[in-house]
């Protein structure tokens, strides 16, 4: 459209053949959709090519790899950054071409809240929402960075705004499906951390997995959110003492001394804040 900016939407999917059309669907005002797929077997690019031409392969490489390859393909200096398994609401839709209409936006990036579809129900707590993302950004100021599994949006300079409207997330398909993706994201981050050179400490994994709990149950307000928030922190707390617990696994095996000391009131302080 001549009375705006025009922008790119990326995406990057694998085996995604349950979501990629609700999210494709929902994008079709975008000037441009480039989704980069890990050669799924579910027919997850034929569905795509339905909505885009822009359609690539390439080998999984890690999660902030993958995205950057994806906006390297984008052709639009403004991007939105979409996960399969999530679906932009009308009114975020609207949030966003308000801005492309500006003559001059005032943010580089802009973060919006995303709602998480769990259990049969919309989840308002447990840190869980808003849950804030920057995914609208300037590809000239923005890269993905982080440490794999846990990506973000990292801008080059330039304040950030805030949008209205909901990016909606449909992560998991049934608890079983929650608990394979913490195995998968607990594995990466173990993996990553090691290579890293983090070492491994007790302290880790008899305090955080505890705190994360107590975080998200009492002080996020998971207890509001009945049943399915009281499983989301469990799985929370598990979560983070796979993590350490395959770091531990992972240090033993390279041989390392993992007995290190337990922590000091600072490393709590640390814990808990952190």
């Amino acid at each position: 459209m001549a009375d705006r900016r025009r922008i790119s939407v990326c995406i990057i999917t694998y085996n995604e053949r349950e979501n990629i059309r609700r999210c494709l669907e929902n994008l079709v005002w975008a000037d441009e959709i480039v989704v980069i797929d890990s050669f799924s077997d579910d027919g997850t690019p034929d569905i795509a090519r339905q909505f885009t031409d822009r359609v690539y392969q390439n080998r999984w490489p890690g999660f902030i790899e993958q995205k950057n390859f994806a906006l390297d393909r984008a052709s639009n200096d403004w991007v939105l950054a979409v996960d399969a398994d999530e679906v932009v609401s009308g009114v975020l839709r609207d949030g966003i071409l308000k801005v492309l209409r500006q003559e001059n936006p005032v943010f580089n990036g802009y973060f919006v809240p995303r709602r998480t579809f769990y259990l049969g129900r919309w989840i308002n707590h447990c840190g869980w929402y808003p849950d804030y993302k920057l995914r609208l950004f300037r590809k000239s100021r923005g890269r993905w960075g982080g440490v794999n599994p846990h990506d973000r949006v990292v801008l080059a300079g330039g304040e950030t705004g805030y949008l209205k409207g909901d990016l909606y997330h449909y992560p998991y398909r049934s608890l079983s499906d929650h608990i394979k993706k913490i195995d998968r994201y607990s594995t990466i981050f173990a993996q990553e951390m090691i290579r890293a050179g983090r070492s491994f400490s007790w302290a880790d994994l008899f305090f955080r997995p505890i705190i994360r709990f107590m975080k998200m149950y009492l002080l996020r307000l998971g207890f509001f959110d009945g049943k399915a928030g009281f499983v989301i922190s469990l799985l929370g707390g598990f979560y983070v003492f796979a993590k350490y617990a395959k770091l531990w696994e992972l240090s033993k095996e390279r041989g390392e001394d993992c007995i290190s000391n337990m922590v000091n009131g600072d490393s709590l302080l640390k814990f808990i804040v952190g």
